[in-house]
């Protein structure tokens, strides 16, 4: 198992990568004010340019989506990678030489490769998409229109066609001072003599959210060709694992955090045809069933704000194979944030079918029509019990009982214990009690075994602490500390001026400043120490606003000073606040001790106020 990341090498690759390099390879940035830089956030749709970055911190954040982090934590998310894949990305294009504790390199790759694959990758997308137009490719353009693609969707998707010749492809990339031992690594051409490893076949590049091309999928259109399957995709290779990869996700990704929904077909067309039928949420797995790598995908791409409105809409179809692959998917249920739902199409056409015959429409109504998965699965599992036997019944319901429990809307389950009573033509009374019970169950039967309540997988995304409102006023202190302490820390005295935990009331500022303390003082590579010591992903969103933030005046001990002079003066008000209602409540001849102690400290919380007031007032003049 690999280890962990040297942290000698972590910093080097932080340091080496610079933000405003990385980020400018995906979006055009143009000076903002302040030493940051602005432009159009990739990962919403937006006219006006809310996306900003500060080099002199190393953050990006974006005031439209409230998305933001370090140069790792963009790579993550425009490539849809985990933490430790983002770093190696990055330390290839760094040339940085990534060391890994606790188990050696396992299977690491030598620095450069990854981006060497990517982009002969590219370039062969380039010269398969220019082959289409050959007299070689006539086959392979008939078998797009007869599917009702036409030149421009074509090019849309990138479609391409790889010669029949057997070595073109590698004599195109060898001229471009690519090696053999690189175009094996990237699967673009096969061990043991050099040839191409697609030929004579229909391409399709699998993308990133990035766009960057990680492989591809093809598919035979000769009788005469070698390989038997109708479908090949490209081997595993350092930048593609078909576990980690969904056709048409960078098409689809800005629509799918938009819309808070992806569509999951099964094949490159019924990508091709949802989308050209308006269905722009839709993806497919590549050379794979759906799984659980997908279904974490995509729940980063839906994101976590509001998990009861984001729908994963699988298209199925409504034979005996299709119930087997809902029930798979449903037992890799507990792994979306969203609401999960199923789209049967009665004729058993797929989209691309469906659309050729009856329109552009039908693929629209398709998923208009969904139904929760549960449900489906409920009524498949109903199905297989005699209703109009008592003990068929009995069994029926305690096989569907623990479908209503796992259900996550709570407010919905009242009225999918009726539905199940009418299904079943039971009393509800009784499938109730069922329900109830099988929420008690430790052990459920093994299809409904992955419900039992679980501890959600390390990249799976948290809800975290309550993101605080950057206008609401009544925090304008806490934040502008804070935003103070995340840009110019030197500028503070011991102690952060004798700011405390207690000073701020908004439980994400509360936890920002306990981070702040546990990181220490403050070195070059702030605020990078109080991420690292940050336990809560919302923190993480305000650091990165924070850091992108404006101050509203210039850096300096006396603005420091200020600031928490003002902070502390609020916590004191608070304190005096609440001790002028204990005195009141407190009758002082019964209890003279008690009422003499509080008056006292009254009177050394004013003092405490004045001087603050005094502070916090700035210098005269």
């Amino acid at each position: 198992m690999p280890g962990l990341i040297n942290e000698e090498d972590l910093a080097t690759v932080r340091e080496r990568a610079r933000i405003e390099d990385v980020v400018g390879s995906y979006v055009t940035l143009r000076p903002g004010g302040g030493g940051a830089l602005v432009g159009l956030c990739p990962f919403h749709d937006e006219k006006t340019p809310s996306f900003r970055v500060t080099p002199a911190r190393g953050f990006y954040y974006c005031f439209g989506c409230n998305q933001g982090g370090d140069v790792i934590k963009f790579v993550e998310e425009i490539n849809n990678s985990s933490f430790v894949e983002a770093v190696e990305f990055l330390a290839d294009r760094v040339g940085v030489q990534l060391r890994f504790t606790e188990g050696g390199v396992g299977n690491r790759v030598e620095p450069g490769l990854r981006s060497r694959i990517l982009e002969a990758n590219r370039l062969a997308a380039e010269f398969f998409a220019e082959q289409l137009s050959s007299p070689e490719a006539v086959t392979g353009r008939q078998f797009l229109a007869e599917r009702g693609f036409d030149r421009d969707a074509a090019e849309h998707f990138g479609v391409g066609f790889a010669p029949m010749g057997g070595r073109d492809l590698a004599k195109h990339l060898r001229a471009h001072k690519f090696t053999d031992d690189e175009l094996v690594k990237a699967s673009l051409i096969r061990e043991g003599g050099g040839w191409d490893y697609f030929q004579g076949r229909l391409l399709w590049p699998i993308r990133d959210a990035g766009r960057s091309v990680l492989g591809f999928g093809a598919r035979r259109l000769f009788d005469d060709d070698r390989m038997p399957a109708k479908y090949i995709n490209t081997r595993e290779t350092p930048v593609y694992k078909k576990s980690n990869v969904l056709y048409g996700l960078d098409l689809a990704r800005q629509h799918i955090a938009k819309k808070n929904q992806a569509v999951i077909v099964e094949g490159y067309t019924d990508v091709m045809a949802a989308h050209l039928s308006g269905v722009d949420t839709a993806v497919a797995s590549c050379g794979t069933a759906f799984g659980d790598d997908h279904a974490r995908l995509l729940s980063r791409l839906i994101g976590s704000s509001d998990a009861l409105r984001g729908e994963v809409v699988f298209t199925f179809d409504g034979d005996a194979a299709g119930q087997a692959a809902a029930l798979k998917v449903f037992s890799g249920d507990q792994l979306f944030i969203s609401q999960t739902y199923v789209a049967i199409e009665p004729t058993g056409l797929d989209p691309c079918d469906l659309r050729i015959q009856q329109g552009e429409a039908a693929v629209r109504e398709l998923v208009a029509r969904r139904e929760p998965l549960y449900r489906y699965v409920m009524a498949n599992t109903i199905a297989g019990f005699d209703l109009d036997r008592v003990d068929g019944r009995l069994g029926a319901l305690r096989a569907a009982a623990p479908l209503v429990n796992s259900v996550r809307d709570s407010s919905l389950v009242s009225g999918y214990i009726h539905e199940l009573a009418k299904m079943l033509g039971t009393d509800v009374d009784e499938v109730r009690r069922e329900v109830a019970r099988a929420g008690r169950r430790k052990v459920a039967p093994a299809t409904q075994r992955h419900r039992e309540p679980e501890p959600p997988p390390d990249d799976q995304p948290s809800l975290g602490l309550p993101m605080p409102d950057p206008r609401d006023r009544r925090l304008e202190v806490e934040r502008g500390t804070l935003r103070l302490i995340v840009r110019a820390p030197e500028v503070f005295a011991d102690a952060w001026n004798g700011a405390a935990v207690d000073d701020f009331t908004h439980p994400a500022y509360r936890a920002l400043f306990e981070a702040v303390v546990a990181a220490g003082a403050p070195s070059g590579v702030w605020p990078q120490p109080v991420v690292q010591a940050a336990s809560d992903p919302t923190v993480v969103q305000v650091i990165a606003a924070l850091a992108t933030e404006s101050l509203l005046r210039p850096a300096s001990p006396g603005y420091a000073a200020e600031y928490v002079a003002k902070l502390r003066l609020l916590s004191v008000s608070r304190t005096i606040a609440d001790l002028k209602s204990k005195l009141q409540r407190t009758n002082p001849v019964d209890d003279q001790l008690r009422y003499n102690r509080m008056f006292a400290s009254l009177l050394e919380l004013e003092r405490q106020r004045r001087e603050l007031s005094d502070v916090a007032a700035g210098p005269p003049g």
